[in-house]
């Protein structure tokens, strides 16, 4: 995944893009960067790998070695930036979040159209910032360019530019799937992923930009440069995992939403008469806390947390690049509480069950400390679709999906033409799906909330937003 910020002020703005790009490092944790322009200096740039440290360890020396009164910092899973691009535009700083599905294509066109090069990295492979910037520089201006980009690629980018005069440019993903907010105060803005790294800083909410929509902005307000789409489609995965808990989303909280959302699942279950007899209500941590604690609220089992994740050295579990040193490491962070396990019946939410390797050995480790039943609930529907327009999952086919996995056991490629059905649990095929991944994992019982279950967790409106990974729908 990835995420941005960038502030421009009267004053140096260096500190409040340190802290807000350090405040976005759960989005990303393979290498970051911060670019800033001083009337004096002109633009500079700074670029670290973050394999094995964090962001704060790699770029405290910024605040002392970086000048600026405009900055943009960002961090990502996938290719170092920001990028300095010198172009018949000027010379600029850019950084983007997102996926870009037609590179290949896009990059040989770009060949045959204007016989320029790129500058490859291992493997030959292109930094997608740098084919995006060379997009916008087929045009005259920024706002055609960026118009250009975005029309050209196939999947999703979130785009800022810093340019040689001082000002910033941002401009949200066609269609609206991840956001960007403008934050305000008395001495300038910021652009941010999460709300909540602008509101620490001191910022007030200023604007949400709408799905398509390109700004401008200096020390004396925001310009519009390109209206916003009609169509919007922001991703509802946002909600239920990788956002962070304290941001808001189309003026929608998440811990807000993940405690509503818990609650609904719980409510089902009540009135299905399932899971009744339980000791304790857990979350999968960290992200399927909150889902829990609302569960635990609307059933009126006690919240508790059988065991806690060890994460001074260790903060994220997919830090590590290979697949199995990533589930070692998992593992290696589940510290039990064996007083809340042994001879308990247990309940856990989870965000989702995506490939769920990392949750039968979740399984498996209570069961080894002594449950006696392990219950599990996802706090969204069963994941039919790898997504195709973000890269928060690092599934490289459909058929990683359990899911998928389970239905192609049961039934082949012709299972494929059933997916509502497996999806709704009320169907002869929905409730073999869970049985099937129960028996698999050895749950006690398991249930997914429903696609309306999560909508309503959200409260926007349905067609505002992409549920692609549950429906295939776009």
């Amino acid at each position: 995944m990835g995420g941005f910020f960038g502030a421009i002020g009267r004053t140096q703005v260096i500190e409040d893009v340190f802290f807000g790009t350090d405040y976005h490092s759960h989005l990303g944790t393979k290498s970051a960067g911060i670019a800033a322009y001083d009337s004096e200096i002109g633009l500079q740039r700074n670029i670290h790998s973050l394999n094995n440290s964090p962001f704060r360890t790699k770029f405290e020396h910024v605040l002392s070695d970086m000048k600026g009164t405009a900055a943009i910092g960002a961090l990502n899973d996938t290719d170092p930036q920001p990028l300095l691009i010198r172009s018949k535009l000027g010379t600029y700083a850019i950084c983007t979040v997102g996926i870009i599905n037609n590179a290949d294509a896009l990059i040989e066109k770009f060949f045959a159209l204007a016989g320029g090069h790129f500058g490859a990295m291992t493997g030959g492979k292109v930094n997608s910032t740098e084919l995006v910037a060379a997009l916008i520089n087929q045009k005259d201006n920024y706002t055609d360019g960026l118009r250009f980009a975005q029309d050209c690629i196939e999947g999703t980018a979130c785009i800022l530019i810093l340019t040689e005069k001082g000002k910033i440019i941002a401009a949200r993903d066609k269609v609206g799937r991840l956001p960007v907010l403008v934050g305000r105060k008395e001495t300038g803005y910021c652009v941010s992923f999460e709300s909540f790294a602008y509101r620490k800083l001191g910022y007030e909410d200023e604007k949400e930009l709408g799905a398509g929509e390109i700004v401008e902005i200096d020390t004396d307000g925001i310009r519009v440069l390109s209206a916003a789409q009609k169509k919007k489609r922001i991703c509802a995965f946002l909600w239920t995992y990788y956002g962070y808990p304290n941001s808001d989303y189309e003026g929608m909280n998440v811990e807000v939403m993940r405690n509503r959302n818990g609650a609904i699942i719980a409510q089902h279950d009540l009135e299905a008469g399932l899971a009744q007899d339980i000791d304790y209500v857990g979350g999968v941590p960290d992200s399927g806390t909150p889902h829990a604690i609302g569960y635990a609220n609307r059933s009126g089992k006690p919240f508790a947390r059988p065991y806690i994740k060890y994460t001074p050295t260790w903060s994220r579990s997919f830090m590590p690049q290979n697949q199995i040193d990533r589930n070692k490491i998992a593992k290696m962070k589940q510290v039990p509480v064996r007083e809340l396990i042994e001879g308990k019946k247990l309940l856990f939410v989870d965000d989702s069950i995506v490939r769920g390797t990392q949750l039968r050995e979740t399984v498996e480790f209570l069961y080894q400390n002594g449950a006696k039943a392990v219950h599990m609930r996802s706090a969204c529907p069963p994941i039919m679709y790898g997504c195709k327009y973000l890269n928060f999952s690092r599934a490289t086919s459909d058929m990683e999906l359990l899911a998928r996995r389970v239905i192609e056991e049961l039934e082949g490629e012709e299972g494929f033409s059933h997916m509502d059905e497996y999806a709704d649990s009320t169907t002869e095929r929905g409730k073999k799906l869970r049985q099937t991944i129960c028996d698999k994992f050895h749950f006690s019982s398991l249930e997914f909330q429903t696609l309306d279950g999560l909508i309503e967790a959200i409260g926007i409106d349905r067609d505002c937003l992409c549920t692609y990974c549950w429906n295939g729908k776009e």
